[in-house]
């Protein structure tokens, strides 16, 4: 199952990073892999959300651990790092170059498209009260997010560009 949400305030409207279990679920997105199919929960179905990310196998996310989950940690209070079988990629690749890099740029140089916009742009539908928007972004994320995923299990690797503009393969085991 892969993973992503939208939150509903930024981290300066609640203090910083470090409090991001209140920032609130505007939107949150799951992809079951195996059957092409998509859900879409606002923050009234936060439970419903849970529950369908406690009965996958296998929980795929981009900074998944240390954002999405401490968000949703929010409402349960539960540390879903510990309880859910976990794949999340920016951990995965920071382990392997030491350095951190954003989905839309692993994106670009692996499949040669990125994100359609970006948190900032996200908060500001909130704010607009365009839910619709910002549930439209949150699953064209977790498009890319599949497709970035499955391109590493199918050729085991991906790429990404280094500061001289040169791309390069980076060996993944997923």
């Amino acid at each position: 199952m892969l993973f992503d949400l939208e939150t509903l305030r930024s981290a300066d409207e609640v203090g910083g990073w470090g409090r991001a279990h209140r920032m609130g679920v505007a939107v949150g997105v799951v992809c079951h892999l195996e059957e092409g199919r998509f859900e879409t929960f606002g923050e009234s179905e936060v439970a419903n959300l849970v529950e369908r990310l406690r009965g996958a196998t296998l929980v795929v996310g981009f900074n998944i651990k240390r954002f999405d989950y401490k968000v949703l940690s929010g409402y349960t209070g539960e540390d879903y790092g510990r309880l859910l079988p976990t794949l999340d990629l920016l951990e995965d690749v920071y382990t392997r170059l030491g350095f951190r890099i954003g989905m839309g740029d692993l994106a670009q140089a692996t499949l040669g498209y990125t994100k359609s916009a970006d948190g900032l742009q996200s908060l500001a539908w909130v704010k607009e009260g365009r839910l619709d928007l910002v549930a439209e972004y949150c699953r064209r994320d977790v498009e890319i997010l599949r497709d970035l995923y499955l391109f590493g299990r199918r050729e085991g690797h991906i790429l990404f560009t280094d500061r001289r503009g040169e791309r390069l393969r980076l060996p993944v085991e997923w």
